[in-house]
Formats: structure tokens, sequence, C-alpha cells
């Protein structure tokens, strides 16, 4: 079914007079009816009749005519999104580690809305550890994740942004408390809490006890970094994390870290197979040049 020719009949319908509506649609009289004719026969019934000088609904055309409006507007309405897109327009989906929520990402998010007052830009935000983000980001339900760097066999684009400080934590009374610095050497003599699977910094912290050769004394395992943090605080155990201003409030000590692993890097990660809006496409660049600055 010829689009131009739902227009014409929408048109037709609300003014009912051929001449007027051609006029209207920059066409020739002809050329409506020709257009209205053609409908009429693919359809198989008649949409108009004459009344006097002017032209009316049959009761198919006005049964049709609903039909022909609600699918234009449809229409319209994708069209009109898909150009907003293009100027780079519309939602942005992210995922981040919850401790990049604090103060990264919405800085960011802020300093990108007010480079571009004028644009209809909105942003969701979702929390999660490094496997979790990687995993919507795989099955497309975020644009960009923030996290820890992914693993190569997902073959995704991952440009890093911005480092973290690792640091060792004690409760007070530990024997470690005195010192300024620790080795993994020191921690593995004692009870260590340790990051789950999945989360990013579990590969991190292993590799820095591997490059030691050393086994750490895992008692438990948790994703998050603030609740090893507590735990640390309450005798559980040692552990390293990044650092969180959290760290100053708990009774706790830190310690700084002697080794090669002493920070943490964030990813910026998406999936290259996978097209960027516009929006999305201008929000990576921003960022990128911010880490640069």
């Amino acid at each position: 079914m010829n689009l131009f020719h739902l227009r014409y009949f929408v048109q037709l319908a609300h003014i009912q007079h051929y001449t007027k509506a051609a006029e209207k649609l920059c066409i020739t009289q002809p050329s409506l009816s020709h257009a209205i004719n053609q409908l009429e026969q693919e359809l198989g019934v008649l949409l108009f009749e004459k009344k006097g000088r002017n032209t009316t609904l049959t009761r198919f055309g006005e049964e049709f005519l609903i039909c022909a409006e609600h699918t234009l507007s449809t229409l319209d309405d994708g069209v009109a999104s898909l150009k907003r897109s293009a100027r780079g327009e519309g939602l942005i989906r992210l995922g981040l580690l919850r401790t990049l929520g604090v103060s990264y990402i919405p800085k960011l998010a802020t300093g990108f809305l007010s480079e571009n007052p004028k644009k209809d830009i909105q942003f969701t935000f979702h929390t999660g550890v490094t496997k979790e983000l990687l995993d919507g980001l795989t099955a497309r339900k975020l644009d960009l994740a923030f996290c820890s760097q992914p693993p190569s066999e997902l073959n995704l684009c991952a440009v890093p942004v911005k480092k973290q400080e690792l640091v060792a934590i004690t409760p007070k009374n530990h024997p470690l408390a005195a010192m300024q610095s620790t080795t993994p050497k020191d921690l593995a003599a004692y009870p260590f809490i340790y990051f789950s699977k999945g989360a990013g910094l579990r590969d991190i912290i292993d590799h820095m006890f591997s490059e030691a050769q050393i086994t750490p004394n895992i008692v438990c395992e948790t994703e998050e970094d603030q609740v090893i943090a507590g735990l640390v605080a309450q005798g559980f155990g040692i552990s390293v994390v990044p650092y969180m201003d959290i760290l100053l409030k708990l009774d706790l000590n830190i310690l700084r870290l002697d080794s090669k692993a002493h920070e943490r890097a964030f990813f910026m990660v998406h999936d290259e197979r996978v097209f960027l809006p516009p929006a999305v496409h201008n929000f990576r660049e921003f960022v990128i040049n911010a880490s640069v600055k």
C-alpha cells in the first residue's frame, strides 16, 4: 500500500473536497483522484461518495480513516524519534560499579548535559559487579559499562578512564596496624576477606598473590568493597580494597600497599559489534577527552 496514497486519503477525508484537498497536498486534482481510485481498487470497497459538491466518507471510509490515522501517527512518531537520535538526543544506558556512582559518573553525566543544553538527553544508571555489567552489555541492555577490564575472550572494546589506589586494611588492634605499608607476603599470614568471583577486583588480587607466589588464607568472600571494609572493622580478617572515604569512618587501619598491583584501573567498555547511537557515541568521546585532561 502506497504511503502517499494513505496521506492523500486522510487529507481528503478531512477536507471533503477534491479540489481543495489537492491544493493542500500540492498535487493536481486528477492525481488525487487517481490515487484514491487505486486505493479503493486495492481495498475492494468505495471509501468516498458524492454529496452535492462535496465528498464524504462511506462507512468503509470511516472505518479505514481510524486505521490510516493511527498508522501514520505511529510512523510519524517513529520517524521523529529517529531524527532526534540522529541529532544526538535520546537515552544513554550506563552500567557502573557502585564506587564510581558516588562522584565520577554523576560528574561526567552532568558535564555532558551542560555541554549539550539544547538536546533532549536522558541517562539510566545500573549498578553491579563487573560480571553483571558485562553480561548487561553483551545482552544489549546497556550501551556503556564502567568497570574492571573485561576478559579478552569477550572481544569487547575497553578504554582505561580512571585509576584508583588499592590499600590494605586491618582492624585497629591487628599486628599489622602499626605499620604504614605492607606487602602481599605480610598479608598471607592472616585470615583474608576476599572478593567473590565476578567482582573485577578478584582477578587483580589473584594476580597480586600469584606474582608473589603466595596463597592467601581466605576465610570469606563477598562482592562489595564496602561490605569487606565493614567485616574487617569487626575483626573478621584483613583485606585489600580500593581506597574509599568510608574507610576513614570505620574502626580500621589503612596501609599503603607495596606491590605492583597498588592501583586499580577502571575501563569504559562497549561492544564494537553493536551500533552506538549518536548520543552514546558523543558521550563516549566526551569521557575519553575528560580522562586525558
